[in-house]
């Protein structure tokens, strides 16, 4: 019994195949983390959605920024356009309320304790340990899955605010816990989410640092597992493994499995 993780799939249906053959992946009897951002850009997002949806309770996989606009243009919270063409074939499927069902229901952060690892798409906070992370994407799941969800979809335009506080309050407090969650990578010093640095952290100005980088973070001991980040690459630490390898790209697609003492790594030729 097998616990893999896979990075970003962008609707890489083909290598995503080809890799869960690689792994000679079970789904009776193995596990399988994705670490969001299913959909967009790449050529079969529907066919990709389906099929991890098909594989039940074998799968567990957080939300990627990608996912939550799939979420806000089935809501109606947002225009479709030329950036989210690939998602057409989606929202026009017959099967569209249950696919967006299903994936309305996938956490925004996942810890297992028997591995001591926590799951999320791009970051988690320096000052959240495991539990508080777990405490603000609750808050966010609760409102995605209600009455008030358009309206949040509405309001995640935008940065701001862009440091934490416990004081934050209402649609502020959950823009926040979303784009810590599902968009940052580098931060300040004095602990600021910046949006202006997507590429490799080595050629970053000196002012910032990858979230993962703070000296003592409150998640200190806890191996977390992200993607989001495809100039990064692979990652394979005992507290860090980043699996965005960029697939979509036309680079690799990478699966490690999580339940070694020493994470084993699967690559296999990403999107052409």
């Amino acid at each position: 019994m097998a616990v893999y993780a896979i990075g970003d799939l962008q609707g890489c249906y083909d290598p995503f195949r080809h890799l869960l053959d690689t792994i000679h992946f079970d789904p009776d009897a193995d596990t399988l983390w994705l670490t969001g951002d299913l959909v967009n850009r790449g050529p079969k997002s529907l066919k990709t959605l389906r099929f991890v949806n098909s594989l039940g309770d074998s799968v567990v996989s957080v939300l990627g920024n990608h996912d939550l606009y799939l979420l806000a243009l089935a809501a109606g919270a947002i225009p479709v356009s030329k950036r989210f063409g690939s998602l057409k074939r989606i929202l026009n499927a017959p099967d569209l309320d249950e696919l967006i069902s299903w994936l309305l229901h996938r956490p925004l952060a996942h810890y297992d304790a028997s591995l001591n690892t926590l799951l999320v798409h791009a970051a988690t906070y320096p000052t959240w340990n495991v539990k508080k992370t777990l405490a603000r994407a609750a808050e966010v799941e609760k409102v995605l899955r209600g009455k008030d969800a358009p309206t949040l979809f509405r309001k995640l335009r935008g940065n701001a605010p862009l440091r934490w506080s416990p004081d934050l309050k209402g649609y502020s407090r959950l823009r926040f816990i979303i784009n810590c969650l599902t968009r940052a990578r580098m931060l300040t010093k004095n602990l600021s989410l910046n949006f202006t640095h997507s590429g490799s952290p080595w050629t970053a100005r000196k002012n910032l640092i990858p979230w993962y980088d703070f000296e003592k973070p409150a998640w200190s001991g806890t191996r977390i597992v992200f993607g989001h980040w495809s100039a990064l690459g692979l990652i394979a630490l005992s507290d860090v493994i980043s699996l965005d390898t960029g697939c979509v790209w036309g680079r690799q697609l990478t699966a490690v499995r999580l339940d070694k003492p020493i994470p084993w790594v699967y690559q296999v030729e990403g999107q052409h």
